[in-house]
Formats: structure tokens, sequence, C-alpha cells
């Protein structure tokens, strides 16, 4: 990105905006009919908002409420550079409404700057996701991160009763019902399957989903599913198919993306893996 650049990324996220910038332009005082969050990657800024004035450096999570009055402007010599994720209103209330099992729609985000290691995880995952991923790879990601996201305190609706709180007995009922979501997966793991599909299987929310599948298992549904379609690969490398053949019909979008994971997994390719098995 050259010294003084806004650029808008393409993706196929109906109702979301993502914005790479690096600049020293000053902006003057304006608004967005959307929900914002962003990473300051480089540089610092101060900003007045509706929220006080803020300064926000390298390493920043950044937040902008709908019609929020806002300014921002360089500190230093230098551009400050910064990721930022836009949402429609409706997409922010519906994931809302999820995680407070449909208790509240009302929503802001408090603080206007955060130094959040977990939340700018979140965030940079969310928007690798999001403008990284095709449609059907990386729905099921989307979806989760953004519940993360929300779930890690970076938005504040009205939490009289906290999501993260429940009995032993839903616990239980919970559990069972999980294991109708990890069946989905596990009968069809090539399949592109979605949060929706997994909460409607398990008859829990998408929240409730997420959070009961995880605690069940140790991994995120995302996560599972990439497990079961390594295991997939696996087992087609050891029938002696082609690796060729193997990436779309195990379930990823690519070679590439079966070879990230699979390094991620276990520590080789697939075409060394594919060797040792020759070997022996």
């Amino acid at each position: 990105m050259s010294r003084d650049e806004i650029t808008i990324l393409s993706h196929d996220c109906t109702g979301v905006e993502a914005i790479m910038a690096k600049t020293r332009h000053s902006f003057a005082k304006h608004t967005h009919e959307t929900f914002g969050i962003g990473y300051m990657y480089a540089g610092a800024q101060k900003s007045a908002s509706g929220r006080g004035m803020v300064e926000a450096g390298a390493g920043n999570i950044i937040t902008v409420n709908p019609r929020e009055v806002h300014d921002g402007h360089p500190i230093g010599d230098g551009p400050r550079g910064w990721n930022m994720l836009y949402f429609a209103p409706d997409i922010i209330a519906d994931a809302t409404r999820d995680i407070t099992d449909g208790k509240s729609d009302q929503y802001s985000f408090i603080q206007p700057v955060m130094d959040r290691p977990d939340v700018r995880n979140c965030f940079a995952a969310l928007f690798d996701a999001i403008t990284n991923g095709t449609a059907d790879a990386a729905r099921l990601r989307r979806q989760e991160m953004l519940l993360i996201l929300l779930h890690h305190a970076v938005m504040t609706p009205d939490r009289t009763n906290a999501p993260g709180l429940h009995t032993a007995s839903r616990t239980a009922v919970a559990s069972n019902r999980i294991r109708n979501a990890k069946a989905l997966l596990d009968d069809a793991p090539t399949t592109s399957h979605s949060l929706d599909d997994l909460a409607i299987a398990a008859g829990l929310s998408k929240f409730q989903t997420l959070r009961d599948f995880t605690r069940a298992t140790g991994l995120t549904p995302h996560a599972y599913l990439i497990q079961r379609r390594i295991d997939v690969a696996r087992a087609m490398i050891r029938n002696g198919e082609t690796l060729a053949d193997i990436a779309h019909a195990a379930g990823f979008a690519d070679q590439s993306h079966l070879n990230r994971h699979f390094v991620r997994a276990f520590g080789m390719t697939p075409g060394r893996y594919a060797r040792a098995v020759r070997a022996n």
C-alpha cells in the first residue's frame, strides 16, 4: 500500500464493508450509518467522538457507533494504518439477539479505543475470513468469529442475564443436543455447513451452539469441520488417490487450502505424508 491510500476490499458478505487504509489525511467530523470496528496496525491518531476525545496507536482496536459524530487526525509525521469492518445495524442486531437468547437487541460500542489482545485476535480472524475466504469455505468461520468478537465484550448489549452464565441442568441438555450438531458434521464433512444449520440440528441459538459445541469437543464447529476434512484427506491419501483430486473431494477450496491446514495439524505437507505412506 502506498503512503496515502484507502482501499475498499471486495468480498461476498452482504451488509459488510471492509477497508484497508494508510494515510495522513485528517478526516472532518462525519458519521456512518453502520457499526465500525477496526485495528490500528501502524502510527497513531486522535479523534473527537461521541464518547470523548481519544487517542489510538498501533495495536489498538477502534470502534464507532451508527450516526456517532467523529473525526480523525494523525499524530506525528508518518501515516497511520488500520483495517476496518463496517456492519449494517441489522447484522449486529441479529447477533446480539442470538447472544442474549432474544432478551435484547440494544447494543453499542462503549469504548472507542481498546487495548485488548483477545479482541484484536478475534478481529484479525474475522477480517481474514471476510476478505480472504470463499463464500462456502468461510461462511461458518465468519459466523463464529462475529459471535466470539461480540461476546468478548466489544459490544455491550443489556446483560441483565449474562449469556455466559447457565445452570448445570441446562448444560446437560445442551450437551445432548450438541451431539446432533456434531453428527451433522461427522456425517457430511465435505459439505458446506453454516452455524444456522448446526443451531437447527441442536435446537439451540447460534451462540449457544458455538459455545456448547466448543466446550463439548474442545474445538469450534469450524475447526472441528476442518479436522474432519483433514481426516477424509488422509484416508484418501492412504488409499492411493492423487493429491490433485483430494483437495476438492475432501471439502477444501483448493490444494493450498488443504496444504495449509494439513501442515498446521501434522507438521508436514500432504505430499510428504503420501510419500511416507507409500514407503511403509
